[in-house]
Order: structure tokens, then C-alpha cells, then sequence
């Protein structure tokens, strides 16, 4: 009997798009395969400005680096040359990024030819279960791609989640002391840390204006904790000076305070810490709901408002009747057709938190059952490592 060897090598190629989040993704993922399953990762990243803001550790001019055990390369140029070491067991492209044509070339030249995979973007639409692991033959080269989806059934890859991470998370979240500890780091008051504390990230054209004005004429005080850099204009408007790490203003019944971009590993200690959490796109999106708190997402914006479809999909899986979670959602994405009235939003969606908690705690729990991304992915290619013929044509 023959056993196939398993993988040891695996690169994986990022365009950042948005800033953070695709590095965010690429960066926790690269961590994981390394820490927990002996891969040795080579990240190639074209953007090492915006990777250092959430890895400090990362020199923003270096070609190539060593970072947490993972190899971190400079992607220059799709026109880049590359030798057959350069190529590993396991190809993964995140989004479509198209790697370079030179790679492809000698991915091709390979005996036996790597796994290569293209692995999506998170979406709870229904068809990603009939298009997860499909396959994309080359045109023109023995090579076979194929799609591999995140997602939260088990029709799907799952989602990224670190082996430790629940036990991290409860006994962080059991820990009154530690919770204290954590935000004094950012300058949170005693004051400040027994109101209802709220992080804050959302894309630029979220309407954060309106919301404060309902958290500050509101009768529960509020502490918002919002990085650096995130709804600009409202945080400048509210303090009265730019939102500068460590500044803060109470007016009514709200304190806003500016924190400084964290770690990804803070960040999760954040998300944790708070009793509600604003999130965008697809990487801080996972992570609250792997913080089993109540949330609030505002979705990536596509053209043609294709992104409040797959906010609709994911709501229909997660709202479970509770009404006053999606109607706050969906003003908040502009997804909704009447005026927003959001004092009421607010409330109403406030009135819901006890339902909204039990939710999350059970989310959180039926999300896990389907495994973790990272796992799921290195079985996945470790089957067409068993059976070369699906890597060609």
C-alpha cells in the first residue's frame, strides 16, 4: 500500500483590498496552518504597510522576513521570476488574486503538482454550497484549481477558529480582573468600564452621527471604544479634536474614547471584553461571533447593492425571530426602505440584548460543529494529494 505524503509546505498569496481585512484573514490563517499543523508558510503579501498596523512585528521594506514562524515575502510584481523552490505542496490564492503567470508556470513543471486552491470570500448565501470545492481546469497547463469556501454549515470549509481559542475566551471572559486590566491599558475608567461598552469598527459611510446621538440622549450610559482612524468625522464632531489614541469625551450619557489599532490578538481580548460589538467586513466579523457576544456587522459594500443580499442571507441563519436585531442591521447597511428613527432602533435593539446574548452563546456553539477552516482545508487537499489525477487535466 502506498500513503501519500503529507503536506509541508504551503504558500499563500494576499492582495490587500480593504486595508485590513484580507491581510487579517491571510494573517491569522498563515499562523494557525504553522502553530497548529507543522505547515511551513511562505505568506506572499503586496501591501506590508497595512499588514504591520495589525502585526507590529512585520518590517514594512523587507523582501523577505520571518514573523511567528511564518516566511512573510514582498508580492512586487505579477511579472516577478520564480524557481521550482519556490514553489510549495499546497497553493492557495485568497479572492481571486490572481497570482503571478511565472508561478503557474513552474507550479506546472512540478512532479507531483501542488494542490491549488482558491479560497473565497465568507458569504451564508445558499449557492456556495453547491460551488465549495469545485473544480477550474488551466487553459492552457496540467494544472487543475479548485474553489474552497468558508461558511457556516458543513457543506462548506467553516471558518477560521484557532484550536484554543474557546478556552482562551472563557476564562478571559471569567476573569472580572484581567477584563479590568486589559482596558486600564487604554486609558478606560472605573467609571467608563461599568457602562455598556461598545467597540466601534465600520467602514467610513456607516451612519455613526446618528447613532451617537441616540446613545448620548439615551437614559443607559454607553462607553464607545473606537480605534484610531475608524468613522473619523463622527469621532472628530463628538470630541471637538481629532480622534487621536487615548483622547476621549463624554456628552449625555456616552463616552467615546480612541484606542490605537491592536494586535489581532488584542483585538480578540477587546471583542471579548465588551458587551457589544460593531464589526465590518469578513475577518472582525468571524471574530464576534467567536467572542459570544452581540453584534452588529456592516457588510463590505458591492455595486448594485449585492452586499445587502448576502447581509439578508446571513441574517436569515442567524436572526432566529428576533426582529430587532435585523431592523438595526439592516439601517445600519442602508438596507432598509423607511426612514431611520434610530433612538427607537436603539432601544428596541437594547430591550432584545438578553435575547440577543442567549443567540450568540448558541451561535457560537452550532458554528463550531462544523469544524475549523484551517483543518478542514489541509484534509481537503491532503484528499487530491491521494488522487493526483484531479490536479490535471
Amino acid at each position: 500500500m502506498v500513503v501519500e505524503k503529507k503536506a509541508t509546505s504551503l504558500a499563500l498569496f494576499c492582495k490587500v483590498v480593504d486595508n485590513y481585512g484580507d491581510i487579517g484573514i491571510c494573517w491569522r490563517l498563515a499562523r494557525q496552518l504553522h502553530a497548529e499543523h507543522g505547515i511551513a508558510v511562505t505568506l506572499w503579501v503586496d501591501d506590508l504597510r497595512s499588514f504591520r498596523r495589525i502585526c507590529p512585528d512585520i518590517a514594512a521594506e523587507a523582501d523577505v522576513q520571518q514573523v511567528a514562524g511564518v516566511a512573510v515575502r514582498h508580492w512586487r510584481d505579477q511579472q516577478d521570476v520564480f524557481a521550482p523552490d519556490d514553489v510549495a505542496d499546497i497553493v492557495i490564492e485568497f479572492f481571486a488574486c490572481d497570482i503571478p503567470p511565472g508561478y503557474i508556470e513552474v507550479m506546472a513543471q512540478c512532479t507531483p503538482r501542488p494542490v491549488w486552491l482558491n479560497l473565497e470570500g465568507l458569504t451564508a448565501e445558499e449557492w456556495v454550497e453547491g460551488c465549495h470545492q469545485l473544480p477550474s481546469m488551466h487553459p492552457r497547463l496540467p494544472l487543475t484549481k479548485h474553489f474552497f469556501f468558508p461558511g457556516f454549515t458543513d457543506k462548506t470549509g467553516g471558518l477560521l477558529h484557532e484550536a484554543h481559542l474557546e478556552e482562551q475566551r472563557r476564562r478571559f471572559q471569567s476573569d472580572a480582573a484581567a477584563i479590568q486590566a486589559f482596558l486600564a491599558r487604554f486609558g478606560v475608567t472605573a467609571q467608563e468600564e461599568h457602562a455598556l461598552k461598545i467597540s466601534l469598527f465600520c467602514y467610513p459611510h456607516a451612519p455613526v452621527a446618528a447613532l451617537f446621538d441616540a446613545w448620548q440622549n439615551g437614559n443607559t450610559p454607553v462607553t464607545c471604544l473606537v480605534p484610531e482612524g475608524v468613522a473619523t468625522d463622527a469621532v472628530h464632531e463628538f470630541l471637538g479634536m481629532d480622534g487621536k489614541p487615548g483622547t476621549s469625551r463624554t456628552r449625555g450619557a456616552l463616552t467615546v474614547r480612541v484606542l490605537p489599532f491592536v494586535s489581532q490578538q488584542d483585538y480578540d481580548r477587546l471583542l471579548w471584553a465588551c458587551d457589544l460589538n460593531f464589526v465590518r467586513g469578513e475577518d472582525s466579523f468571524v471574530r464576534a461571533q467567536w467572542a459570544g457576544r452581540p453584534f452588529v456587522w456592516h457588510i463590505y459594500p458591492q455595486d448594485e447593492n449585492l452586499h445587502h443580499k448576502k447581509l439578508r442571507a446571513f441574517l436569515q441563519r442567524y436572526v432566529a425571530g428576533i426582529e430587532d436585531l435585523s431592523a438595526l442591521w439592516l439601517h445600519w447597511n442602508g438596507a432598509a426602505a423607511e426612514p431611520a428613527d434610530w433612538s427607537r432602533l436603539w432601544s428596541n435593539f437594547q430591550d432584545a440584548m438578553p435575547k440577543l446574548e442567549k443567540r450568540s452563546a448558541d451561535w457560537l456553539q452550532q458554528v463550531l460543529a462544523n469544524g475549523d477552516l484551517a483543518t478542514n482545508l489541509l484534509k481537503f487537499a491532503d484528499v487530491l494529494r491521494s488522487e493526483p489525477g484531479k490536479n490535471k487535466v
